[in-house]
């Protein structure tokens, strides 16, 4: 018995030391990206963006891009308000880019928020590409429950194999800046 409570005590020390055991960790670079299951958009633009057929559901390395750039945020998260406007400049500059508006996609994942929450930050802060909610936590979870805003990227291979080139807790400071670091991990730049 007395090591019965022993034990307890010792995994009691360690749920509370690492209150996220038993969770995923954030990406390492090098590594895969979880697997991230999200709706196809019933918005006709955003599905024809990510290059997405049909309804139902798909997976972030299933993205028509040689380069997925996702950003964590929460319309809660005072960073990620501030910041919107700099990750709209930078969405601009790629799409706006005849090089790179195919090879370079960019999505957002609301954590905690839903669908609504998602769609009332898009429309405050004028995001035009394509957001999607996880109400949940579920994402959030598996990716390490990071803090907000968080920015990974995947490069995908033409055989649908991915690995993850970034990924970092922190906001779009100079997005000239960022984009060229964000060619430069994925390989682009050669």
């Amino acid at each position: 018995m007395k090591k019965l409570i022993n034990l307890t005590v010792a995994l009691s020390f360690v749920i509370l030391a690492f209150p996220s055991f038993g969770y995923g960790a954030p990406p390492v670079e090098g590594g895969i990206l979880p697997k991230i299951i999200l709706p196809i958009p019933e918005d006709q633009g955003h599905k024809k963006y990510l290059g997405l057929k049909g309804e139902g559901t798909f997976l972030v390395p299933q993205i028509k891009a040689k380069v997925v750039l996702i950003e964590i945020f929460s319309m809660y998260c005072p960073h990620c308000q501030k910041d919107a406007p700099v990750v709209n400049d930078l969405f601009s500059k790629i799409v706006g880019d005849g090089t790179l508006k195919d090879v370079i996609k960019l999505i957002g994942i609301g954590v905690g928020n839903s669908d609504f929450e998602v769609e009332f930050f898009r429309k405050t802060y004028n995001i035009k590409f394509p957001a999607f909610s996880d109400a949940e936590f579920s994402i959030h979870k598996i990716l390490g429950e990071v803090r907000t805003p968080y920015f990974i990227a995947i490069k995908v291979s033409p055989n649908g194999t991915h690995k993850v080139v970034y990924s970092k807790l922190g906001g779009v400071s100079n997005p000239d800046e960022f984009l060229k670091m964000i060619k430069d991990h994925a390989g682009l730049n050669n």
